[in-house]
């Protein structure tokens, strides 16, 4: 397309919107087949599941290129401390330098399947990821069967209506002897007592499921579902880990933890990529030539003044519009590379 704009702001319905070209790798939500040997991508060949999608979006499409995330020594070292002592990694750094790229990065080199995802919010509780039952819709059932019926009808499985959530979906027992992987987003934005609670499950590996608890003596074990919506059984109530699960939490660095819960992380501050992380990142999702192409952009963002804080999913961003927009004129290129590229910490 010679004209890269869309919407064109001139208030005359057209079809322009079937033009929009493929989304950009990292806002992909459809599988599409991992890069080939002749590096060619497309539509998958079979079914691909939620993992691709994730490891695509996350670590790029040109999937030959993954192992050139070159992650620095500190890195690769406190994630081996993390593995080797079963501790969870507490991740700090700046939005954008990759602390939950990391996550995912690990899961795809060691083979340990989807990455559990537990973002966190200031409302968010213990409960909220180990599991949820759903009493009120249990009870709805209840109703409108004795309606339909008219008669008393048997309760329904309470294991229908129990789901774990992603921490309680990692500690469960491993049939590989393999850990899960659970990513614990935007941990600085929990409410101050979250912190705390999860000591003793980070502690113990363990915990209960009080419904099925009491329950136990007559119905020891029960069929619940997990986080991947895949269902397990439960014996007695309680789950307890055999592989402790690989935890990385994430932290903007907007608040400070208890010591309870810094001795029994891993500590490590993510420093922003350097040259050489940064072009392997641009090559992953946007191929080798984009780094000719964007060199101006990448070189600016690599000289931006110090404590400037720019994403580099911002970069990413900047380089695939303007990439785009190729055959506007160069004000326009440089306008959209300003507004894209603009520094978070900038007041407006």
């Amino acid at each position: 397309m010679s004209d890269w704009r869309i919407y064109r702001g001139a208030g005359l319905p057209h079809d322009g919107a079937r033009q929009l070209p493929d989304p950009p790798p990292w806002r992909e939500f459809t599988a599409r087949s991992p890069e080939g040997a002749d590096g060619a991508d497309g539509p998958p060949d079979g079914p691909v599941d939620s993992e691709e999608v994730d490891n695509a979006r996350r670590l790029g499409v040109k999937r030959r290129l993954v192992e050139s995330f070159h992650p620095r020594p500190e890195e690769v070292e406190a994630v081996n401390a993390a593995l080797q002592l079963r501790r969870p990694l507490l991740v700090t750094g700046t939005p954008g330098t990759g602390k939950s790229t990391l996550a995912h990065a690990v899961a795809h080199e060691l083979r340990l399947g989807r990455v559990l995802r537990w973002p966190i919010v200031s409302r968010t509780t213990l409960q909220d990821g180990l599991y949820h039952y759903d009493a009120i819709g249990r009870l709805q059932d209840v109703q409108l069967d004795r309606a339909v019926s008219g008669d008393a009808v048997r309760q329904p499985p309470i294991g229908s209506y129990i789901r774990l959530g992603p921490l309680g979906t990692a500690l469960l027992p491993s049939p590989d002897g393999l850990p899960r992987v659970l990513l614990i987003d935007e941990f600085d934005k929990s409410d101050i007592d979250l912190p705390n609670d999860l000591l003793n499950v980070l502690e113990e590996g363990e915990f209960t499921i009080r419904e099925l608890e009491r329950r136990a003596e007559r119905e020891p074990a029960t069929d619940v579902l997990t986080d991947d919506g895949t269902p397990v059984t439960v014996v007695g109530g309680r789950v307890r880990c055999t592989a402790f699960p690989f935890i990385i939490l994430t932290s903007n660095g907007e608040r400070d933890f208890p010591a309870a819960l810094l001795r029994r992380c891993i500590q490590h501050d993510l420093k922003p990529p350097g040259e050489k992380q940064l072009a392997a990142m641009v090559a992953a999702h946007l191929g080798e030539e984009a780094l000719e192409e964007g060199a101006e952009l990448i070189e600016r963002f690599l000289q931006r003044e110090p404590g400037e804080v720019v994403a580099t999913d911002q970069l990413l961003n900047a380089l695939y519009v303007t990439q785009r927009a190729a055959h506007a004129e160069q004000v326009t290129r440089n306008r959209l590379a300003e507004m894209l590229l603009r520094p978070l910490d900038r007041p407006r």
